[in-house]
């Protein structure tokens, strides 16, 4: 049994219902153990390890050690793979560079079949604890001008996943360290996906490939420029939206502008969708709901004086709540089809479910603030808000318990977001999550939470 010498025990009140803020996410009587000292398995030579002795050395210092030594590295990795992204299903090389940066550090990366993604386990034990990063990048021209920009036309890491996969490189290389030194409590699961930007996306790929066999609980970072370097902030219960996508097309008898009534006039039609469709949905909706129906593409026509004889419109459905989720996707084509109808036109709807919310698990979200609060103090914690983002971290909670935290990545006096070409973050953040995500899966391991 691991003992620990040192604990950084944090009390995290009271909760009676899964979106309750933090740190309200843990009832009284259940404690959040954060390691302040690793286990050892150092023993006389002959003897057992029955009790553990406890390593000199404390979480916090040894990490202040290896980052101190290894933090330019992390930022080299990250660059690397920023300067060389690979878009979704395409990511081969991006899964080599992980592959082999996990065999120099003496460990045994499994590809999957396609070789778009990995899985990577160290230490021993039925007990695992899972780390996810996604690689792939997003179709955006780089503009910014730093060493490190892309140099593949046209693709971008504007959404930190070059960040995601560098920490988790980094969390590996650390527990490395730790196995070979002391020994782990428990084994741990680094899962490198694809394809997390499109549909189909990689979460699915990897849990059919065995990612998670075993596991118990399962924890991910995603950057947010919204939050300064030196934060992480933490959501109990939903944090991301269910993501749909639906795709409308009308035909119908096209004409002159200056005789419409012999027409379809289906511009008009697929405006009155395009505006009336989001209102009426919600409409017919508990107002506590929250959905949100956004058409990103409407094409109909070239002429000023043709009215076509096809229109095409694509948009997102995005919904918090599972059970809304469930409903939503008959109410919105009936919706469609009704206000196409009081047009004069029909319509075809390719209706796509795309990835469920994020819903993090209790136990999961307090492991997640109380470890922020032991690797870089009580000021770091923040809560999350809910966003209408999707995010397929979602697939692996709905099979196992887990939290996905984000991770403060804001430069200063810069506002910028994901998903624009120019996106960036303060490499700082690095090291903080490499600190951060070490002491959650360490204190998740030795958790009766999981």
């Amino acid at each position: 049994m691991y003992t620990l010498t040192a604990e950084k025990v944090v009390e995290m009140g009271t909760a009676t219902k899964s979106n309750e803020p933090l740190p309200s996410a843990i009832a009284p009587d259940e404690r959040l153990v954060v390691p302040g000292a690793l286990p050892t398995l150092d023993t006389s030579p002959g003897e057992t390890a029955t009790e553990p002795q406890a390593m000199l050395t404390s979480l916090p210092e040894f990490l202040d050690d290896w980052l101190g030594a290894h933090a330019g590295e992390i930022i080299a990795a990250r660059r690397h793979i920023h300067a060389n992204p690979r878009l979704s299903r395409q990511e081969h090389d991006t899964a080599d560079f992980v592959a082999a940066r996990l065999a120099e550090a003496g460990l045994q990366p499994q590809l999957i079949p396609d070789g778009t993604g990995l899985t990577c386990d160290i230490g021993t034990g039925d007990h695992v604890i899972a780390i996810r990063a996604d690689m792939d990048a997003l179709p955006i021209h780089d503009p910014k001008q730093v060493p490190y920009r892309s140099t593949v036309d046209g693709v971008c890491h504007a959404c930190g996943h070059d960040a995601h996969t560098a920490i988790v490189l980094g969390v590996a290389r650390v527990l490395a360290e730790l196995e070979r030194r002391e020994g782990l409590p428990g084994r741990f699961r680094l899962i490198f996906q694809p394809s997390e930007e499109q549909f189909p996306s990689g979460a699915p790929t990897m849990i059919k490939y065995g990612a998670l066999t075993d596991v118990a609980a399962i924890f991910a970072f995603h950057c947010d420029p919204q939050f300064p370097a030196g934060q992480v902030a933490v959501r109990n219960g939903p944090l991301t939206a269910a993501c749909d996508v639906m795709e409308i097309r009308m035909r119908g008898r096209g004409g002159h502008t200056s005789r419409p009534h012999l027409t379809s006039d289906l511009v008009n039609a697929i405006g009155r969708v395009v505006v009336d469709v989001p209102a009426l949905v919600n409409r017919r909706l508990d107002p506590r709901q929250s959905v949100a129906i956004v058409f990103g593409a409407v094409q109909a026509g070239e002429a000023a004086n043709a009215i076509p004889q096809e229109a095409l419109a694509r948009a997102t459905v995005r919904v918090h709540g599972r059970e809304t989720w469930d409903m939503i996707p008959d109410l919105v084509q009936e919706v469609t089809r009704s206000v196409a109808r009081s047009s004069g036109v029909e319509c075809e709807i390719d209706y796509r479910r795309g990835v469920p919310p994020v819903v993090n698990d209790r136990a999961a979200s307090a492991m997640f603030a109380g470890a922020t609060a032991a690797a870089l103090g009580d000021e770091a914690v923040a809560e999350a808000p809910m966003s209408m983002g999707g995010e397929d971290f979602a697939y692996y909670l709905e099979q196992i318990p887990g939290a996905m935290a984000r991770l403060g990545v804001g430069r200063p006096d810069e506002r910028l977001d994901i998903h624009q070409g120019d996106f960036d973050i303060d490499e700082a953040a690095l090291a903080h999550g490499v600190r951060v995500m070490t002491h959650t899966v360490l204190a998740a391991a030795q958790s009766p939470a999981f």
